[in-house]
């Protein structure tokens, strides 16, 4: 029986016949089980845990945006915003860290990215089709109309950047002040919630972002919120190194019960070092960085002064050869 239909499919479908058939019949039964896989009910378990995620995550972007109701870029948000909860945050603490707090940081942030993009990339266009013509190569074309548009859509990660750089320089170069006012404040009798107070005042006009920080310090500590929160989140929105131990002396202090100022007086007498140390490194630095800067702008005018003569004197001695 099945040597006969063997035969008749070769004489059909010639040698290669039963190849056929059997790719054949595998492709009609992978198009039958389409219908049955879309058809198929999802696992009760799965659907669930699909929920309960999708959920806590809409739950945790709306705590994190704390989106407003009359607010107009609302509806937007999906396109100006990241909609990866870790994305988010981390764009978020950027922000906090270049002095950015507004609720609205992220969707301008992302949205000045978009205009500035396109702006510029349709500035680009324009000045492409006004100016160069068909007659530029794919180089020019490319330089003059994607050119502007990568420039507009990195433009402010660029300032972000900048922005967070120098305000960690200066936290960084104001916070031995602040220890050593601390540290006074404290031994003149003075709590902790007083001390960042009067520092917060007292640091405005010479180092306006680290006298921001401790003062929405003392505005969360007034508030009720846990110290050692608050403390935490300083840390986190100044990003600088000696703040984070700065945070993990005052935690530990609170913890073991030791001295508030015995430990300032040891950690503040460390930063003093620091900063001394620092400047001992640049002012190390400086020798080598001017050594272009010496050469470049010394070296060829002495060629000149010590060179110039001679070269004058060897042009005369040959036209008088001649």
């Amino acid at each position: 029986m099945l040597d006969q239909i063997n035969t008749q499919i070769v004489d059909l479908l010639g040698p290669a016949g039963p190849l056929i058939v059997v790719g054949g019949l595998a492709f009609v039964l992978l198009l039958a089980c389409i219908p049955m896989m879309l058809s198929a009910k999802p696992d009760p378990l799965d659907k669930l845990a699909s929920d309960s995620r999708n959920r806590l995550e809409a739950e945790t972007r709306q705590v994190l945006r704390e989106t407003a109701k009359n607010d107009k870029l609302n509806k937007y948000a999906q396109f100006l915003e990241p909609q990866d909860v870790k994305e988010y945050s981390d764009i978020k603490l950027t922000l906090l860290q270049a002095g950015y707090r507004g609720k609205e940081a992220v969707r301008l942030y992302y949205f000045l990215q978009f205009a500035l993009g396109l702006g510029l990339l349709a500035c680009g266009l324009a000045y492409y089709l006004l100016f160069m013509g068909p007659d530029a190569t794919p180089k020019q074309m490319a330089m003059y109309i994607l050119g502007p548009g990568f420039v507009g859509y990195y433009a402010p990660k660029y300032w972000v950047t900048k922005r967070v750089q120098e305000r960690q320089q200066t936290i960084q170069d104001g916070f031995p002040d602040a220890l050593d006012m601390m540290l006074v404040c404290v031994e003149a009798g003075q709590s902790m919630d007083q001390a960042i107070v009067r520092i917060s005042k007292e640091l405005r006009p010479s180092y306006p972002p680290l006298a921001e920080e401790f003062q929405l310090v003392s505005y969360e500590m007034k508030a009720g919120k846990d110290k050692a929160a608050v403390l935490n989140d300083m840390s986190e929105r100044c990003g600088v190194q000696d703040v984070s131990s700065f945070v993990t002396v005052l935690n530990q202090s609170a913890s073991f019960g030791t001295s508030v100022a015995d430990a300032l007086r040891v950690y503040a007498s460390e930063m003093r070092d620091k900063r001394v140390m620092r400047a001992e490194e640049k002012a190390n630095k400086l020798p080598t960085k001017m050594t272009l800067t010496t050469m470049m702008f010394t070296v060829p005018p002495l060629l000149i002064i010590l060179v110039g003569p001679s070269a004058v004197g060897i042009t005369e001695m040959g036209n008088m050869g001649n």
